[in-house]
């Protein structure tokens, strides 16, 4: 069996908004030797002599939508279809681990959209079928801008693409940059020009309506076939949230 990685590690950037940027804190194994001693009530001749101190992390500042994570129906409004949205604790684990598809659209400009053409046409060039249940990949190489304008940068799924996945029973889908969408201050820029309040977030708002997922900051689906293997997307049970950081990969058996 062959594991690769499809997640960011979840460190410090600068280039990140300030209001996601990640922080973390690393304590060093002879900072806990007088905690531990302290807590325990021990002198220090009842310790192994090998013993050293345990290291310690914590993470200090960490949004749920900070690095690779999954987003729950609840993210994207308090209802879908007339029913509560699930938050990311309620989201079935069936639906998180799947055969997996990769659509390259990686040749597409910033700032373009991602229509069903597009899809349609990697689907015929590769022999790919979307079935109910498949993971969906959208490889846009965009995940190389990490450190540099990866924000700013990108394309972004079109309403209609993204219910077109859906109609194919494709609940969980994912994207190799910063947003599913076109990138925010694109956005505003365009709605500035047009006065047109209908161009924000055109796939998270396909959420209000059908009940999908999908991933942010997925990384290394260049190096993916278009089928052929599984994805797993287990994300963090935090309860009542919107999102979750997740350690997703893709799975090849032998």
């Amino acid at each position: 069996m062959k594991i690769i990685d499809l997640s960011k590690t979840v460190q410090f950037n600068k280039a990140d908004p300030w209001f996601m940027r990640i922080k973390l804190k690393n304590f060093p194994h002879k900072k806990s030797v007088f905690l531990i001693r302290y807590f325990l009530n021990l002198p220090k001749s009842l310790f192994p002599k090998k013993f050293q101190g345990w290291a310690d992390d914590k993470i200090v500042n960490m949004g749920v939508h900070a690095t690779t994570h999954i987003d729950a129906p609840w993210h994207y409004g308090p209802v879908v279809a007339g029913k509560k949205a699930k938050t990311i604790d309620e989201i079935p684990l069936e639906w998180l681990f799947g055969p997996g598809v990769v659509i390259n659209v990686s040749h597409k400009n910033d700032f373009e959209e991602i229509t069903v053409a597009d899809i349609e046409e990697d689907l015929e060039k590769t022999g790919t079928q979307i079935h109910e249940g498949n993971i969906v990949l959208i490889r846009t190489d965009r995940d190389q801008l990490q450190g540099q304008d990866y924000v700013n940068k990108g394309l972004g799924m079109s309403k209609e693409a993204t219910e077109w996945l859906i109609d194919k029973g494709v609940k969980v889908m994912g994207i190799d940059q910063w947003g599913f969408d076109l990138p925010l201050r694109y956005q505003a820029k365009r709605a500035r020009e047009t006065q047109n309040p209908e161009l924000f977030w055109q796939a998270h708002l396909v959420g209000l309506e059908k009940e999908y997922l999908h991933m942010e900051q997925l990384t290394n689906l260049k190096v993916l076939p278009p089928n052929g293997f599984k994805v797993a997307v287990f994300p963090l049970k935090l309860k009542n949230a919107s999102a979750a950081p997740a350690r997703v990969v893709a799975i090849f058996e032998d």
